[in-house]
């Protein structure tokens, strides 16, 4: 357990400190008038789960999955699990389910972050 954790914890620090990185050279690359690191972050974390779920079961080294698939594409971007989890359901022919998850958790979650916005805006004025 203490190892698996150590994996999680290395692997989301470089996730992280590479989703930074990525930001910072597409917004020098593209400018801010749109999220170009985080739709990039996002469409690259997202391909990278896909190569590695295969890999992984390819080469039987489900105990990467902490360091790479937690850790490093959890702290890279959350979008690359919640795409699998979309095509995980897909695969299994459970469209419905599939389309579903994917409006709710849009939807969703950008009520929740505006709810958010105006839970703390309230707060602090």
């Amino acid at each position: 357990m203490t190892l698996t954790l150590l994996q999680v914890a290395v692997g989301g620090a470089l996730g992280a400190s590479s989703r930074y990185l990525a930001g910072v050279g597409m917004t020098r690359l593209m400018g801010r008038d749109f999220p170009w690191g985080t739709l990039t972050v996002n469409i690259l974390g997202s391909f990278m789960m896909g190569v590695l779920v295969v890999v992984m079961a390819h080469f039987s080294a489900n105990r990467l999955s902490p360091l790479l698939a937690v850790g490093f594409l959890g702290g890279f971007t959350t979008f690359s699990s919640f795409s699998l989890d979309v095509a995980t359901l897909y695969e299994r022919g459970a469209m419905t389910q599939a389309a579903g998850y994917v409006a709710v958790s849009v939807v969703v979650s950008i009520l929740a972050l505006f709810a958010g916005l105006h839970f703390a805006r309230s707060v602090v004025s």
